[in-house]
């Protein structure tokens, strides 16, 4: 009998230390699930920008042909008829010093004489995107607009980029929220003026955009006087999908009575502009 008597005590006993366990079993499982549905954990990520249609740039020095040296470095090519050497010399062209040349290259030419000098440099930027979400031709686009607002060059009407601006010319490479490689300074090379730089005066070379050359172009025109002389500096900037290029050509001119002309330098600087694009820079 008295063993009868403590068996419902053991089942109850047993019944009560069951339910408690799965007690615990199901708020563990509960913890759980809320930790795997914390904000975060998701695993998504935003999406890449698209990338740009350039993979690579164009070897800058011989990427301009020798004729069109000839036509824009006019003295050079008179002192150098009778030498071939010293041609070929002048117009092999000194590379510009970057850190990256998969991202930006350069070249760089001049000829002098004792009337004056001339000086052309060319600047390939290939733009890449670090930015989720925004592509390498839409970074470049950015690029190109700071440069065009940088220059104060009034906006086409309707240009895609014509609302962009920003107070600083630079085109780094660094683009997007990442840090770029670091470049060397601006290939331009002209004798410095004791007088600031004025646009050209005649209204049909006045620094503007322009419409024949890759997606967005444009043309500036500076004029500067010193005591050593006159100088005429002449630079065009136009973008192609996601690479930029800068043309910047200048002539000095001891003689203050000999300005040199907007009309020769824009029409040489254009004239090569159209070229580079037309040669469709690297794959």
């Amino acid at each position: 009998m008295q063993h009868r008597a403590y068996a419902p005590a053991a089942a109850l006993a047993a019944i009560v230390l069951a339910a408690g366990l799965a007690g615990c079993s199901s708020r563990s499982g509960a913890t759980g699930g809320a930790d795997d549905a914390r904000p975060g954990h998701s695993g998504a990520s935003a999406p890449a920008g698209q990338p740009g249609k350039y993979h690579s740039l164009p070897e800058p020095c011989s990427y301009v042909g020798r004729d069109t040296l000839r036509r824009m470095l006019p003295d050079g090519a008179a002192a150098t008829d009778d030498d071939d050497a010293g041609a070929d010399k002048l117009y092999k062209g000194q590379p510009t010093i970057t850190y990256d040349t998969d991202r930006r290259v350069g070249c760089r030419w001049k000829v002098e004489s004792p009337d004056g000098a001339r000086h052309l440099s060319v600047d390939f930027e290939r733009v890449v995107s670090y930015q989720p979400g925004v592509s390498d031709e839409a970074r470049a686009q950015e690029l190109y607009a700071r440069q065009a607002g940088a220059a104060h060059i009034p906006a086409a009407s309707g240009s895609p980029s014509a609302s962009a601006s920003a107070p600083s010319p630079s085109t780094s490479a660094s683009s997007g929220n990442a840090p770029g490689p670091q470049l060397s300074a601006s290939p331009a090379a002209s004798p410095s003026a004791s007088a600031s730089a004025s646009p050209s005066a005649d209204p049909a070379l006045a620094p503007r955009t322009l419409d024949d050359l890759g997606d967005d172009a444009f043309i500036d025109d500076r004029l500067a006087t010193a005591a050593s002389g006159v100088h005429r500096d002449v630079t065009v900037v136009f973008r192609s999908s996601n690479v930029l290029v800068t043309i910047a050509y200048d002539q000095w001119s001891t003689d203050k009575q000999h300005v040199p002309s907007a009309q020769d330098l824009q029409g040489k600087a254009h004239g090569l502009a159209r070229e580079l694009d037309a040669g469709h820079f690297g794959n």
